[in-house]
């Protein structure tokens, strides 16, 4: 896609928003022209005078095929809001943003997703609770949303690797390795990553984790999920601004209720007494959700190989297209064995042929 790079590049100039990246939808027939106008298009287009004229000023720093380089270099991808595998719970919220970056793999799954946040300090119930329901969660295939931050957060990822289980990490910073916040969870945002699930951020490489993008990242948590699960959270905690963000978004809210003495539970007990939904099991979600049946939904979906070359290939492909060399190179695989078999494959409703000999996984 041509005009990837320029979604980029208009990304990198932070006062284009989920908002203003809309006017300039609408109005230019593509972003690449969008990223070329004038300052009077751009005005015409509804971007503020101040603003369209900020980014002219700027405009020559950017360079969309030198940000494009850096995002292979990093082995960081962008989906776009128009693009099928776009998250759908996100893209039904209020503000999506236009673009996501992303390391991982990007799965249908996730479309039963479910957000377990907290704060980052916790107690030794808090640890136990979290592990308990994210553990029945995940055996009933639902995807768990975090944020990567210590306490709670780091506890739902490790969690659901440990249940082998997917999970979804939510960054407040740019991708790129040094920006990885908390430092000490750059291990857990790889660990993330190779055990199949996938770390998102709407901020472009080299945004700093700056103390007012956490706000906005929480948006992006409860978006992703159908609802959002407060394990431990003081008066003030962040992740009440997840649960905030999760009723504006139409998704339930639930909370662990907590001991009524301990500064660690205020914020969730407070929930509770304003209608969120009481969980103490995994079950208590599943049910208030009507999820019963998504196991066994999920698990018919799943294509099961049915000989060693389809399992070399199935590990490798999703839904993102993968050129037949690049299959030749991963799976080392004779060309006419992978040829046959993916004949074999599409004939069996496993894998989609694109043309160009570009494959991908069926569904």
């Amino acid at each position: 896609m041509n005009d990837l790079k320029y979604w980029v590049a208009l990304n990198n100039f932070n006062k284009f928003g989920p908002v203003r990246f809309k006017k300039l939808s609408k109005y230019f027939p593509d972003l690449e022209s969008a990223f070329k106008a004038s300052l009077s298009e751009l005005i015409h287009s509804g971007i503020e005078n101040n603003i369209a004229e900020e980014f002219m000023a700027v405009r020559p720093e950017i360079v969309p095929d030198k940000l494009m380089e850096k995002l292979n270099n990093e082995a960081i991808k962008v989906v776009i809001i128009d693009d099928q595998a776009y998250p759908k719970l996100l893209k039904q919220i209020y503000d999506p943003p236009p673009l996501l970056y992303y390391r991982g793999n990007l799965s249908q799954q996730d479309e039963f997703a479910l957000a377990v946040v907290g704060s980052r300090k916790y107690s030794g119930y808090g640890q136990q609770v979290t592990e308990q329901i994210v553990k029945g969660l995940v055996k009933n295939n639902l995807t768990i949303v975090s944020g990567l931050a210590l306490g709670i957060d780091s506890i739902s990822h490790l969690a659901a690797l440990s249940a082998k289980g997917r999970t979804i990490a939510v960054l407040g910073s740019g991708l790129d390795r040094q920006n990885i916040y908390p430092s000490q969870n750059r291990y857990l945002a790889d660990k993330v990553v190779a055990s199949g699930g996938v770390i998102f951020s709407e901020f472009p490489l080299g945004t700093l984790p700056l103390k007012h993008h956490f706000p906005q990242r929480n948006r992006l948590i409860s978006g992703l999920s159908l609802a959002t699960l407060i394990i431990e959270a003081g008066e003030k905690s962040g992740s009440l601004i997840t649960a905030a963000h999760a009723l504006e978004q139409n998704r339930e809210v639930f909370a662990v209720p907590g001991n009524i003495y301990s500064p660690l539970s205020v914020g969730s007990n407070n929930l509770i007494k304003l209608g969120a939904k009481v969980a103490i099991s995994a079950d208590d979600i599943i049910e208030a959700l009507n999820l019963v049946r998504v196991a066994s939904f999920i698990e018919s979906k799943t294509i099961m190989p049915e000989s060693a070359e389809e399992e070399k290939i199935l590990t490798i492909l999703n839904h993102e297209p993968r050129h037949i060399d690049e299959l030749v190179r991963l799976t080392k695989l004779d060309t006419a064995i992978i040829n046959s078999t993916l004949t074999i494959m599409e004939m069996k409703g496993m894998v989609k042929n694109l043309g160009g000999m570009q494959y991908v996984l069926a569904r």
